[in-house]
């Protein structure tokens, strides 16, 4: 599933009519996790690290660098790699009967698939490593008021709130998205006076674009904007 899911990424990455990106889960979760079953042999931890290495970090990495929006659409339980898949994403939405599940400790091994990269910046050094030792999940909810996720929807309101989502982005100058992107991405790295630079580099380039030619206008015609992604 990996596997599919890099190739989708990668196909979309090449075809400029994709404006929004959505990953979500079928049935009653969105990610349980790593089946342990399917790693192989695990009496020592080279099964695992081949399937980090080969397949769930090129999936995280090409969400974070693709200059398209991705969201998250968790529908149910997303634990273990599953939640790390689902935070990697640009925008999360959950239903309010969703879970976040760092279950890792309770197998004796400890968080991947990005986990102690985006845990720790979205809610802060004290709550990742909490979650992360103590094993345990936390509600959609909790995460909105974490700053995990975007946002908790009512489950009834669900599937259409994200529907309504997805179409918002679609409509959004994307170029302009993949560029915020960029900068978000290396604001974690840059000191204020790099990051100032790069701001003004990345501007200069959404100017080119016609979506700004496209918002100035329908800024000044006082009409909504029709973006093109370009």
């Amino acid at each position: 599933m990996l596997s599919d899911l890099s190739d989708a990424l990668s196909d979309i990455a090449a075809d400029d009519q994709v404006r929004a990106v959505v990953i979500t889960g079928a049935g009653r979760a969105f990610s349980a996790g790593q089946d342990l079953t399917e790693i192989g042999s695990v009496e020592d931890g080279t099964a695992i690290r081949n399937v980090l290495e080969r397949h769930y970090n090129p999936v995280i990495r090409q969400i974070r660098a693709l200059d398209r929006p991705v969201m998250a659409v968790v529908n149910g339980i997303a634990a273990g790699a599953g939640c790390g898949l689902a935070l990697a994403c640009d925008l999360v939405i959950a239903a309010e009967g969703a879970q976040f599940g760092l279950v890792f400790s309770r197998i004796g091994l400890m968080p991947d698939a990005g986990l102690t990269y985006f845990l720790p910046r979205l809610a802060g050094h004290a709550r990742a490593l909490g979650l992360g030792i103590l094993g345990e999940s936390i509600d959609a909810r909790t995460a909105a008021d974490w700053g995990l996720i975007w946002k908790a929807v009512p489950d009834v309101e669900f599937v259409a709130a994200s529907e309504a989502m997805a179409l918002r982005l679609a409509n959004l100058p994307t170029a302009a998205v993949g560029l915020l992107k960029q900068a978000i991405n290396a604001g974690e790295h840059h000191s204020l006076e790099s990051q100032l630079a790069l701001e003004a580099e990345l501007q200069g380039r959404a100017g080119d674009s016609e979506d700004f030619q496209e918002g100035r206008a329908a800024f000044l015609a006082k009409r909504i904007p029709r973006f093109i992604g370009q």
